[in-house]
């Protein structure tokens, strides 16, 4: 398992980008699909690993369901091809697999260094097969297991469960058919029970996809594992009622009863192929109809695009990052035309919708956290780990920045509203284009935050200085106005004053997520404002 684990995670770390556009560019058709399904799950040898990319493409709406369907079977026999290279005796290479991925891993960088982990887990792979091989012995030897085992295998329902069980324990149906044909060449199984554990395996591969990577708040989430293991279920219901009727022809399909087994897992699953892969549009809508779409639609601050499948490939796990936290100043600039609207005309049911946003802004900040700091540090390279501290500071001062307008700016509207009292007209349109003025840099600094473009970052910093001097001018004007004696410019005056406080602090933060980070990666930014005394002199 750990074997398999690390061929994965190495597949994904040196080709994953890749490997996911290479699968998205097969989806036009359904017989490239099921083409690409079986080559990508031939280089991660594992069908549960595509069916997580499968899930996460088609929940997030990157894909028709019809194609990942397609997809789907090509990856069961994708599946099939493993088992038949796995079946062979080629345990000498395992030493020279592991000692060349060693090599790779330390010494080398980047893609060579991600693939010494691929050689690395295949030589566990063969290693652990061999082993297990040799423990099976004794088992092999002592008449009672065999006596044990030859009546359980011959009850089929017992043995189909029990593989679909074994198989979703292990999270690979390569252990349980590589089993199952171990069991057979030893005589410990008959060869009736043991097509029953490759039915069983078959099963049981399609269990992990459904409890790991669907959406289970939303039915529409889960619609590729269901039908891939809708499929799974038909194919095993139909090769158990005509079992009695295949199982003598089994026999046939190899020259002796373990190269039997292989053959017939995947003959089993090219049947399966040729049997859905006609009409798989017509079935898609099937799968449809049993998992509509839920219809409340999105619960506000769930994350949209943080996917789990992708943690293991650092580039796409921080282009999905990005995504979410661009809806963070998306959520931002609303709360700031929110507040634009108390500021003209007061209101307490504005107000509270405005703080709903801030809740919004609290789950993705929250979201996007747990999700960066989930990703290995191990595989992120020094360019992923400063575009991961990036993200991680914008989300922060997004998260801030609506901090300050639900818990001050606001309060100012809700203490405005319980005295009774308005804004000079001046002073009215003051903080109206002072918010107008951040809005606009919420979205120069959503823009920096993507380009990371030294000079926009600089346009950004110049407007710190800019701000500053518009909201100085502003003070001075308030305070002028307060001398000529008006009533209610005297009764308004802190919260004026506070008001052009926040707001420009807020406008700091916009300043702090999304400017310095791209300067001081560059070297751009001074380490403190303060002059020496020799500058002084």
């Amino acid at each position: 398992m750990w074997g398999v684990h690390m061929v994965q995670t190495g597949v994904q770390r040196t080709f994953g980008p890749k490997l996911r556009s290479f699968l998205t560019a097969a989806l036009s058709n359904r017989f490239k699909a099921f083409g690409a399904g079986a080559a990508v799950t031939v280089a991660l040898q594992s069908s549960t690993a595509t069916a997580l990319m499968l899930t996460a493409f088609s929940a997030g709406g990157l894909v028709e369901l019809a194609p990942a369907l397609a997809v789907m079977l090509g990856a069961n026999v994708g599946t099939t091809v493993v088992v038949q290279l796995l079946s062979f005796d080629v345990v000498a290479l395992a030493p020279l697999l592991v000692l060349a991925g060693v090599v790779l891993f330390r010494r080398a960088e980047n893609a060579p260094h991600d693939f010494g982990r691929v050689l690395i887990g295949l030589g566990l792979v063969l290693t652990a097969l061999h082993q297990f091989l040799t423990l099976l012995g004794p088992i092999v030897a002592d008449h009672r297991a065999h006596v044990l085992l030859t009546h359980a295998g011959e009850y089929l329902p017992l043995a189909i469960l029990g593989a679909a069980i074994l198989t979703w324990a292990a999270h690979s149906s390569v252990v349980t058919v590589l089993l199952a044909m171990s069991m057979v060449a030893k005589n410990m199984l008959p060869l009736d029970a043991g097509l029953a554990l490759v039915l069983g395996a078959n099963l049981g591969s399609a269990i992990n996809p459904l409890l790991e990577g669907a959406n289970w708040s939303d039915p529409a989430g889960q619609r590729v594992p269901f039908g891939n293991l809708l499929t799974r279920v038909v194919g095993v219901a139909g090769a158990v009622a005509a079992f009695h009727f295949l199982a003598p022809y089994a026999v046939r399909l190899g020259p002796d009863p373990a190269r039997a087994l292989a053959n017939f897992h995947t003959l089993f699953n090219l049947v399966l192929a040729a049997a859905f892969l006609p009409w798989i549009r017509s079935y898609a809508k099937l799968v449809v109809r049993l998992l509509p779409q839920r219809a409340e639609g999105i619960e506000p601050g769930a994350p949209l695009y943080l996917d789990p499948a992708i943690r293991e490939t650092p580039p796409l796990a921080l282009g999905a990052a990005t995504r979410e936290a661009l809806r963070m100043a998306d959520t931002l600039e609303a709360m700031l035309a929110g507040l634009r609207g108390t500021f003209a005309a007061p209101s307490r049911g504005g107000i509270e919708a405005i703080k709903q946003l801030d809740d919004v802004l609290d789950r993705l900040n929250s979201a996007i956290k747990a999700y960066l700091i989930s990703i290995d540090p191990e595989t992120l390279k020094p360019a992923d780990a400063e575009r991961l501290a990036q993200i991680l500071a914008f989300a922060t001062n997004m998260e801030h920045a609506g901090d300050l307008v639900d818990r001050n700016l606001l309060s100012i509207a809700e203490r405005r509203l319980q005295r009774g009292v308005s804004f000079s007209p001046e002073g009215q349109a003051d903080l109206v284009r002072l918010v107008d003025r951040v809005a606009a840099n919420v979205r120069l600094a959503a823009s920096l935050f993507v380009s990371r473009d030294e000079a926009s970052a600089r346009l950004l910093v110049a407007e710190k200085e800019a701000f500053r001097a518009v909201e100085t001018e502003a003070v001075n004007a308030h305070y002028q106005r307060l001398q000529s004696g008006n009533v209610s410019t005297v009764e308004t005056s802190s919260l004026h004053l506070d008001a052009l406080r926040d707001l420009k602090q807020v406008n700091s933060h916009l300043i702090e997520g999304a400017a310095y980070p791209v300067l001081r990666a560059r070297g751009a930014l001074l380490p403190t404002r303060l002059r020496t005394a020799a500058e002084r002199s």
